[in-house]
């Protein structure tokens, strides 16, 4: 899960890759050459950076061009690599989307939400009319004619003013844990403590709640906290980073924890800290490579963790889904999160960037590709109209997969057309 505190957000596992040289999305090549992807750049020029611009910019449907089939949301109809289509978890995601808009924290939200246009009516009556033309279509290319029929489009205007959005990835990792302590299982993640409100700031950072080798928690304000411990520093460290696990236990039963709460500090990347001391290079930096580093390596992690000064604290959720800043489950491959101060909760959208997939020889590779998701998260890295984390699902796969996500593309929020 990625809700945090007002003062800070829960830390995506992608910010130890964000400063990362990318290859931009510009520079692949659709085919036919007439849908490259200046067609999905917003229509019309902004006002330079240094000006005041909209977030989003209303536009019509990007209409598919002939055998472009990135263009399409396939997988909802024909499925991905052997699995079933995933139509059923589009639905479920915009079923839990509508119960937040019903509830007290969505009208909030959207009293004080900024863009002209958007409320949270028409929001929910977006996502009802576009889960029965869902339920109806026969085909990927059925529905994306009635979607050019019925709504209209809110890009975003990127980084750069001209569409340009950063996709990265985040998952639930799933860990070996115990209930208590013992001579393999060492280190623990910690409950909220219940006093958090009342500490002094500058609250303390990483290294005095728990020391630089993650054991001298018992000793301050954290002791008696300790709600699961595990065998490898790294692995409580990543859960921080990705704000929930689902954690295999010593006594063979299951469960899962969950974002309580953090210190008020701001996350400082470790991977940008490796590159800073010419350990490795910040060109082609990835998670895996972040992390083989560390695995032949370990006596490093007590050099490189103390410097981020943020901590997370957690809670067990007993086997619930990771959830939401808008507290509601989280779907794989169906939920984002983006920066909630500048973009609607709960929304439909349409992403399109290049996303790794397991091909069926276990070999990544990355395609262009258009999904339909839920914005109902959101992530200390997040911030800004040209930010969009990517929620993959859980366990190793998915992991591998947020690790290699960093490309470029689009964002766009559906709303039904205006009645004149």
């Amino acid at each position: 899960m990625k809700k945090t505190l007002p003062f800070i957000i829960s830390i995506p596992v992608v910010l130890l890759i964000l400063l990362v040289r990318m290859q931009t999305f510009g520079q692949r090549e659709l085919s036919p050459p007439e849908c490259q992807v200046k067609k999905w750049d917003l229509p019309v020029p902004l006002k330079s950076k240094n000006q005041a611009s909209p977030v989003l910019v209303e536009r019509s449907p990007v209409a598919c061009c002939q055998g472009d089939t990135s263009c399409l949301d396939q997988v909802l109809f024909t499925g991905e690599n052997t699995q079933l289509p995933d139509k059923k978890i589009l639905i479920q995601a915009i079923d839990r989307s509508l119960g937040y808009l019903q509830t007290s924290n969505a009208d909030a939200a959207y009293k004080n939400y900024q863009v002209p246009g958007i409320t949270r009516d028409r929001v929910s009556k977006s996502l009802q009319r576009f889960r029965q033309l869902l339920l109806k279509s026969k085909s990927a290319t059925e529905l994306h004619a009635a979607i050019e029929r019925e709504f209209v489009l809110y890009q975003s205007i990127g980084k750069d003013n001209k569409g340009s959005v950063l996709f990265t990835a985040y998952y639930e990792p799933l860990y070996a844990a115990s209930r208590i302590p013992t001579a393999e299982y060492r280190y623990p993640i910690y409950k909220l403590p219940a006093d958090i409100e009342s500490w002094s700031r500058p609250h303390p950072t990483r290294a005095e709640l728990e020391g630089v080798d993650g054991l001298q928690a018992s000793n301050g304000k954290l002791r008696g906290l300790e709600l699961f411990w595990f065998r490898d520093r790294l692995e409580p460290y990543m859960i921080q980073i990705q704000g929930s696990a689902k954690l295999q236990l010593t006594d063979g039963t299951q469960t899962t924890v969950g974002y309580a709460g953090n210190t008020a500090y701001n996350y400082k990347s470790i991977g940008r800290e490796l590159a800073n001391d010419g350990i490795l290079p910040l060109e082609g930096m990835t998670m895996p490579i972040i992390l083989n580093y560390f695995h032949k390596h370990p006596q490093a992690l007590n050099v490189y963790i103390p410097r981020d000064p943020s901590f997370v604290f957690f809670k067990e959720n007993f086997g619930a889904a990771a959830q939401g800043s808008i507290q509601v489950a989280l779907s794989p491959e169906r939920s984002i999160a983006t920066d909630k101060s500048i973009m609607p909760p709960g929304a439909l959208a349409l992403i399109r960037a290049p996303f790794p997939f397991v091909k069926g020889s276990g070999e990544m590779e990355h395609r262009v590709v258009s999904r339909y998701v839920l914005d109902q998260d959101t992530g200390g890295a997040i911030k800004g109209a040209g930010r969009v984390d990517y929620f993959l699902g859980t366990g190793k796969v998915a992991g591998d997969r947020a690790g290699v996500t960093v490309s470029n593309g689009q964002l766009y929020y559906l709303l039904l057309k205006s009645k004149k």
